[in-house]
């Protein structure tokens, strides 16, 4: 008898740890990247950082929505875009408000960049020198648009918006800030439309302009928001910004180094081009060369420079959403998302080459990924980001679907994970999500230093009803021997004695339904817990250090 009770609860145990899971980590091996994963839902206040097994190690709380990018700085503070309301500027995106929070969840600053004819939208970014890039969309009313050489026609909502972007140096003490530097591609057009209004030229001839006119196929057309600018990323290097336009189908490189007043010329800075493009890709008609067929990217987000250190470093990474990327026979769009690497071409004087048949370079991906059985099973319409990883790995946001996946150098999947936060509330495992969509997500090392003396005790999953997998490590290991690990005796009467060089604060026991009965904690460190009151079953034992846990079975007698 005893024998088939210990099969019965054996046979539990078994298919509560194989069962699939719905939200939260979907899979984990041990060739993913040991990592904290950082996001913020796109409907919620919250910001997470969770480990590899989808436990909460840390969280922020504020008042509003995401506006929408997030950042972790090199000293625990957390600075993230808010959104607030706006009744004139609209469109999908747009936030309005900067937060900065420490560690322990303290609103630190704020600034307000949200007004009757400006406002923050997407991104935030955080620069080197303790400044802020906010971009921005900052109204032109049909008289000034069409003075500009907007065609009328193009003007279907009495509007238009420009882009911007405004550097801030925060006042931390007193509040606030001052604008140190700005941009704003309206000092950056051109049309061949009207040679009695602004901005008058030969569109083919300056591809360091924007055709104020030129429509993208299956964008918004006349709608205000016809450029859609939705991330800004910094290269310290060559003190540059990479811009990206979703409705273009177009990414930007302007130059840093100009002083405001240079940024709205043509001259000046580092390149002596002031604020013009030096470089742009992905849809060379937008400046007359070539056609529909030499697009190369489709509603794309998130082009930055590979940081230093890492494979392909230095070369350009795209989350390429690929919005009808090709059309079938029957004349209807194939969508499917891609993540593409490409390395433009400089010359000796660090100037972007720029060929007159096919335009800026290169006309071939560096490296792509794309679903390895069928294209269309990964596509996100809009959000989105790729990030490559230390180990050779990259993570990617299908943002639309909250999803998240971390592929090896083989693009086989290594990590998965379904944001369970969504406008319908917290998700219990076994349901399938939707409605929650995130912006983006970034993984940091666990050796970051920016954990150094912060405390990172694992909680419970963001889901509700989780189930506890046995195999689910923040470093995945087969032999616990080379970590000097032991859980001893097994099976156990009273007392479970736990050695192990890394210092243990905190130790779980959960039964073969996966619920939590008994824990733990002691920053000082942990050698042993007492079982004595345990029931006769088979548990499961999690031990935590700052950079690891380890899950063993135990039989307790």
């Amino acid at each position: 008898m005893r024998i088939i009770i210990y099969f019965i609860l054996l046979l539990s145990y078994s298919l509560t740890l194989h069962a699939q899971n719905t939200v939260g980590v979907i899979k984990n091996n041990s060739e993913a990247f040991n990592g904290y994963t950082l996001f913020s839902p796109n409907t919620s206040n919250e910001t997470y950082l969770i480990n590899n097994c989808g436990e909460i190690v840390h969280q922020w709380t504020s008042v509003y929505n995401p506006g929408v990018s997030v950042y972790l700085l090199e000293n625990g503070n957390l600075l993230r875009a808010a959104k607030i309301p706006n009744d004139n500027v609209v469109f999908g995106g747009v936030g309005g408000k900067v937060e900065l929070f420490d560690w322990d969840n303290n609103l630190v600053w704020d600034y307000t960049y949200s007004t009757n004819e400006v406002s923050q939208h997407h991104e935030v970014l955080p620069l080197p020198n303790g400044n802020i890039l906010i971009l921005a969309a900052k109204i032109l009313t049909e008289v000034q648009a069409i003075q500009a050489g907007r065609d009328p026609n193009l003007i279907t909502e009495g509007k238009i918006y420009s882009e911007k972007i405004i550097e801030i140096q925060p006042d931390l003490i007193n509040g606030g800030g001052t604008i140190v530097w700005e941009w704003d591609i309206k000092d950056h057009l051109i049309q061949d439309l009207d040679a009695s209004k602004d901005n008058f030229g030969n569109v083919a001839n300056n591809p360091q302009l924007l055709d104020i006119n030129f429509i993208n196929e299956n964008s918004n057309g006349g709608a205000a928001n016809w450029l859609h600018f939705n991330s800004v990323q910094y290269n310290i290097d060559l003190d540059q910004l990479i811009l990206s336009s979703r409705l273009l189908s177009e990414i930007y490189i302007i130059d840093h180094s100009t002083t405001s007043k240079e940024a709205a010329s043509h001259t000046g800075g580092n390149y002596g081009k002031g604020g013009d493009f030096l470089y742009r890709w992905g849809n060379p008609q937008s400046y007359r060369l070539g056609n529909n067929s030499d697009k190369k990217l489709f509603g794309q987000h998130f082009p930055h420079w590979i940081p230093e250190n890492l494979n392909d470093a230095g070369k350009i990474m795209i989350f390429n959403n690929g919005n009808s990327r090709e059309i079938d026979k029957n004349n209807l769009p194939i969508n499917y998302s891609s993540i593409d690497i490409i390395d433009p071409n400089v010359d000796i004087n660090g100037n972007y080459n720029f060929n007159l048949v096919n335009g800026f370079e290169p006309q071939n991906l560096t490296w792509t990924y794309i679903d390895p059985v069928e294209r269309k099973k990964f596509f996100s319409p809009i959000l989105s980001g790729a990030q490559r990883l230390p180990n050779g790995n990259t993570l990617i946001c299908s943002g639309s679907l909250g999803y998240f996946f971390e592929i090896n150098s083989n693009k086989e999947i290594v990590w998965e994970y379904i944001n369970p936060d969504t406008s319908n509330g917290i998700l219990s495992q076994g349901s399938l999500a939707s409605a929650n969509s995130v912006f983006r997500a970034n993984k940091y090392d666990v050796n970051d230093p920016v954990f150094e003396g912060k405390s990172l005790i694992p909680k419970r999953p963001i889901e509700m009803n989780s189930q506890i997998n046995e195999s689910c490590t923040l470093l995945e290991v087969n032999n616990y021997t080379n970590y000097n690990f032991k859980m001893y005796p097994n099976p156990v009467n009273n007392t479970l004695h736990i050695n192990s060089k890394n210092k243990i604060i905190n130790i779980e026991v959960y039964n073969i339904l996966g619920l939590l009965i008994k824990n733990k904690k002691d920053e000082n460190g942990i050698d042993s817990i007492d079982l004595s009151n345990l029931n006769k079953s088979i548990y499961i034992i999690k031990a935590y250090s700052n950079n690891l846990i380890i899950s063993e079975k135990i039989i307790k007698n």
